[in-house]
């Protein structure tokens, strides 16, 4: 499945010819999003409107964009300005059977929640609620925290929620790949969706009012309580169950690493037996697949910490719909 996934992928972005054979499909597609669309914002569909602002990051294709250092960055930045925001996603990851609502805590697994949630909580400590149904995760989360805005995690075309301002990442070098929608293409929504939106950032980009740079923080041990120093540039595994895995392989090149690529499906369940073969030079994976094995770690493995870099104006932009108490 993995491969076939990948294969897929590849297609979409290289413009394979055989794709046209996917048109069809693709057509009824936006169909179904277009009549999904009109239910809940001009049909008889009523979103539910929270008692406080929230806002929407999400994206247009599927796979990773980079969304989740840009959710922190915001909810850090929001902080920064002495607000109080809550953060509610859908829990991609979690395990079959999980009950929802779920708030995340320090005690969660990603079993539980997911990892991105999982992830933006310990980066945070800012409130986090996991739910499906997006209003009933807000309205989890607004019985049990104080907060002035929420931060929705992804959810761009979930539409049962009223939003106040949409945030679109995308990948400045991909784009909109082929710009069909699935199953020709990799797209949610046809690109018009972009002219509705509040924001679209570009991940790899330099424009100041767009373009969102990831920074590299330094190497964190995955094993707590571990007080040796990093790896020397050397060789090392470099696991990764992310989105789009060789920007993070670059990220370790660039630093002198010689890596050893071992990658896994994106919200990959990690367990002890995916890292114990692997012990014969130093490991170093993605931060959001070190939430899901610092149970089973081990000394000599680490992660990668990186941060999102975000325009100026869009921190003020979303404080700015703060409701004047």
């Amino acid at each position: 499945m993995a491969g076939l996934e990948s294969g897929l992928t590849r297609a979409w972005y290289a413009g394979a010819p055989w794709l046209w054979l996917l048109r069809p499909l693709e057509l009824l597609f936006r169909a179904v999003a277009a009549a999904r669309r009109w239910y809940w914002q001009g049909g008889p569909g009523r979103p539910w409107r929270a008692p406080v602002p929230v806002v929407v990051v999400g994206n247009l294709s599927v796979g990773g964009t980079g969304k989740t250092p840009v959710v922190i960055a915001l909810v850090e930045a929001l902080q920064a300005r002495g607000l109080r925001p809550g953060v509610v996603s859908r829990g991609y990851g979690a395990a079959a059977g999980a009950r929802f609502p779920h708030r995340v805590g320090a005690e969660s697994l990603s079993a539980e929640c997911g990892d991105e949630p999982l992830l933006i909580h310990h980066r945070t400590g800012a409130p986090c609620v996991v739910d499906p149904d997006r209003p009933a995760a807000v309205r989890a989360l607004l019985a049990d925290a104080a907060v002035d805005l929420v931060i929705c995690d992804d959810g761009l075309q979930h539409y049962a929620l009223h939003r106040d301002l949409e945030i679109v990442v995308m990948d400045a070098v991909r784009g909109l790949g082929n710009g069909w929608c699935l199953p020709a293409g990799p797209l949610r929504e046809p690109p018009s969706r972009l002219r509705s939106v509040s924001w679209v950032l570009y991940r790899g980009g330099d424009g100041a009012a767009d373009g969102v740079r990831y920074v590299v923080d330094g190497l964190y041990p995955l094993c707590p309580g571990e007080t040796g120093q990093p790896p020397e540039p050397q060789a090392v595994y470099a696991v990764a169950g992310i989105g789009q895995p060789e920007q993070f392989f670059d990220s370790l090149r660039a630093r002198g690493y010689r890596v050893r690529p071992v990658v896994f499906p994106d919200h990959h369940p990690f367990s002890a037996s995916d890292l114990a073969p692997l012990d014969d030079a130093p490991l170093i994976m993605t931060e959001k697949d070190a939430v899901k094995c610092r149970a089973f770690a081990t000394p000599g493995q680490w992660y990668l910490r990186i941060s999102a870099t975000l325009p100026a104006a869009l921190p003020d932009a979303v404080a700015a719909l703060r409701v004047a108490p």
